[in-house]
């Protein structure tokens, strides 16, 4: 029964048992999974890939395979967060590591927000910018922006948020959002700038520096989803 479906409860596997005419316990079922050599785990939830998508991180992670972390801390990596605290109220945030918008608008966000950011670590120095494939990031206007700014981008693969490490800055914001439990929008945006400038360079570096150790897990997975 474990073998056929290895996502089942033990719930589900008393139920089937209990149908089959064997009466037990919760705890005897525990127990027997046990000694049968197999552990109880919560699964992770993973983008669903196909062929093609694993096949293109796979070629993603072999080709920036040797990158070094300087190259990666030259990486701009922005992502937007939609946040809400009731319903309607809602507050939608820009941030960059180092969003529901059309082409038009991102590309005022990247002029008006983005170029300011990157130039203050950067100066004249050239960088690479990354974004997902949503789509006012790949749309043919957005692409002549970056052509027309002189700005390179990172090709990037479909359902890969387990390779942009600004994912585990949300998950902090999100987390220290939760504790502060804003009430009304102005405490919301108050709250999520707190919790934004709390995190350290430090924790920023860290997580640049795992940028090798992810492509080799997709080498390694062959593509599939890793544990990042």
């Amino acid at each position: 029964i474990v073998e056929k479906d290895r996502f089942q409860t033990l719930g589900d596997l008393r139920k089937q048992w209990t149908e089959s005419g064997v009466e037990t316990s919760r705890a005897t079922v525990y127990r027997r999974v046990q000694e049968m050599g197999y552990r109880c785990r919560i699964p992770q939830v993973k983008p669903l890939l196909n062929q093609k998508q694993r096949q293109k991180r796979l070629t993603w992670a072999t080709e920036k395979q040797h990158w070094t972390v300087a190259q990666w801390s030259k990486r701009e990596m922005p992502k937007c967060l939609k946040s809400s605290v009731k319903y309607p109220q809602s507050v939608m945030v820009w941030g960059a590591m180092s969003a529901a918008v059309n082409a038009a608008s991102y590309q005022e966000i990247l002029e008006h927000f983005m170029l300011p950011s990157a130039e203050k670590p950067y100066g004249d120095e050239d960088f690479i910018f990354q974004h997902d494939l949503a789509p006012a990031h790949s749309a043919k206007t957005t692409g002549k922006w970056f052509t027309d700014h002189g700005i390179t981008v990172l090709n990037w693969p479909a359902n890969s948020p387990d390779l942009n490490p600004i994912e585990n800055l949300w998950d902090i914001v999100k987390r220290k959002l939760r504790d502060a439990r804003p009430n009304t929008l102005d405490e919301l945006k108050a709250a999520i700038e707190a919790s934004w400038a709390s995190i350290t360079p430090q924790q920023c570096h860290r997580l640049i520096a795992s940028m090798p150790r992810r492509t080799e897990a997709v080498i390694s997975a062959e593509g599939f989803p890793t544990k990042y």
